[in-house]
């Protein structure tokens, strides 16, 4: 079942489960489309408001672009656990079958991808949040910093998870780069979430 399609009970259910899949790739981007859904709510809240007229046309297309975000990410949920799967299956190709290292490596950068994707995209929702802090109304500051903390979790889960990939594949230099990519997005991104985090706290002290 697709995730869009589950309750909440129910992904929750397959995700304490003993399932290989969804797992932290997953939860990961769950956590990232309720930080971008967060975005949009803010959004919504703020357009047709009189005191907010001078920057609601900004405001729609960070809804816009939150409202896609959220999208993708759902859907990342599904890839992540597609491309698991087989490399779930490689693990059990016995050792001494010659095409075991070729399936193997090719599972792991399809299984790297899906968290990378994840890690991008709650990179982006992080600066829609940084924009929204902003140009939001001020009644929701509480809602954008809730939203980028969740955005927060996600970009380092999604990190994990593509660096448990990286860790065994046999092209190092293929894996380290994907590392290094990983490693930018992390050091950037945190900072941008923290201080909006820190910018919201701010206001209410």
């Amino acid at each position: 079942m697709h995730t869009a399609d589950q309750t909440c009970g129910a992904f929750l259910d397959a995700l304490a489960s003993k399932a290989p899949t969804p797992g932290g790739g997953g939860a990961s981007a769950l956590a990232g489309a309720l930080g971008a859904a967060l975005c949009t709510m803010v959004g919504n809240y703020t357009v047709g408001k009189k005191k907010y007229a001078d920057v609601e046309e900004d405001v729609k297309a960070l809804m816009a672009k939150a409202e896609d975000i959220r999208a993708r990410l759902l859907a990342q949920v599904d890839a992540d656990a597609a491309a698991f799967e087989p490399l779930s299956r490689a693990y059990a190709i016995p050792k001494d079958d010659p095409t075991r290292g070729e399936v193997m490596e090719q599972c792991l950068r399809d299984a790297a991808a899906a968290p990378m994707a994840i890690l991008r995209l709650c990179c982006q929702a992080i600066d829609l949040h940084r924009e929204m802090l902003d140009k939001g109304s001020a009644m929701m500051l509480s809602d954008v910093g809730t939203g980028v903390v969740l955005c927060w979790g996600a970009l380092y889960g999604a990190a994990l998870n593509v660096k448990v990939n990286t860790k065994s594949m046999a092209d190092r230099a293929y894996a380290e780069a994907m590392n290094n990519q990983v490693d930018e997005l992390v050091n950037r991104y945190w900072k941008v979430a923290e201080q909006v985090y820190e910018a919201v706290m701010g206001r209410f002290a």
